[in-house]
């Protein structure tokens, strides 16, 4: 296979892999929103770990029909996942609840440059002055777009806190371990899934009861909202398993960057189907900034030097004295990622 058929063939896969992140990801946005909002099931920590069960039911068929092959992923490697990840999911739960809807969005801006500084200081990566401005013009447009009312209190801001660092952690984790242990999106969700169904059924009744004073087991379950349930844990599967995927191919930072894309999306399918009230020129101005901000971003980053990650190599001895020294004085070796 040629070169630029195997960037063709690689470009094809990324696109495939982003739309169905996308489209699983609004959709189940959707289907919770009506579940919640309809119908009334406000238990959103169980009903995670119901999706995780049925992420789970998945992994285990494609690994009797042969698509998940063995593996191996130490068990603190799986413990430490697995507490940022339902860290992530209950904090940003409770940061929703005890906060404003503009400082809860400004919190899930904020992942962006958290999971950058995780890369500069455990990946070595260094970004390029385009890539880190196209960032900011993504953020900025967001912001826009999403951010009304911003009111701050200390235990919002500290649940605010543990949902970001937590989901950004989380995020870098996806990228890590499928690098660091060779795993595909299907291996580590074999790992990790059960661990988060178990733990997120057994505390999610308890964390959701003391969010919402109510209790799961005395909810009044019928035809339609068990339909909507199954229908959101269908859903659920392909965007764990696009999230994997996404992650794995790409990193945390451009995951959360193009991610916004998801958004804009939701607004734009919340004026169509719920009615043009929040459409005004403020909103539309932020799709616009931030999209554009989404292209120079992927371009910006593509370019060699957008994003690289420093590699530091010792002065060869055979060298002449000259050029060994300027090696060891910072002239780095450089890897693009």
């Amino acid at each position: 296979m040629t070169p630029s058929s195997k960037a063709d063939k690689k470009a094809a896969v990324d696109i495939a892999a982003w739309m169905f992140n996308i489209v699983t990801s609004v959709g189940i946005i959707i289907v919770n929103k009506a579940l919640m909002q309809t119908y009334g099931f406000t238990f959103a920590t169980t009903l995670t770990g119901l999706h995780f069960v049925t992420t789970t039911l998945m992994t285990v068929v494609l690994r009797w029909l042969g698509y998940i092959q063995p593996s191996h992923l130490p068990t603190s490697d799986l413990l430490k996942f697995v507490v940022f990840a339902n860290f992530s999911i209950v904090g940003m739960n409770v940061s929703l609840m005890w906060n404003s809807v503009g400082f809860y969005q400004i919190a899930k801006l904020s992942m962006i440059p958290v999971s950058c500084l995780l890369e500069v200081a455990f990946d070595k990566i260094r970004y390029s002055r385009d890539t880190k401005l196209s960032i900011l013009i993504v953020l900025l447009g967001v912001a826009v777009c999403t951010v009304t009312d911003v009111s701050v209190n200390t235990k919002g801001f500290i649940a605010a806190v543990v949902a970001v660092w937590s989901t950004a952690l989380q995020q870098y984790y996806v990228h890590h371990l499928q690098k660091k242990h060779q795993l595909s999106s299907f291996n580590l969700l074999g790992h990790t899934a059960p661990i988060q169904a178990g733990s997120l059924l057994l505390a999610g009744p308890f964390v959701d009861y003391w969010l919402t004073n109510k209790r799961v087991d005395a909810f009044k379950y019928d035809i339609a909202s068990l339909l909507f349930m199954f229908l959101s844990c269908t859903i659920a599967i392909g965007t764990n398993l696009s999230q994997f995927i996404c992650i794995g191919r790409f990193s945390a930072v451009t995951f959360q960057v193009l991610g916004h894309m998801k958004t804009i999306l939701v607004l734009t399918l919340g004026f169509i189907f719920f009615g043009r009230e929040g459409l005004n020129f403020h909103v539309v101005l932020g799709m616009i900034i931030a999209i554009l901000g989404m292209v120079w971003y992927g371009n910006a980053s593509s370019k060699p030097g957008g994003k690289e990650r420093r590699s530091y190599s010792l002065p060869k001895t055979s060298q002449p004295k000259k050029d060994s020294l300027l090696e060891a004085s910072g002239i780095d070796a450089k890897v693009v990622s």
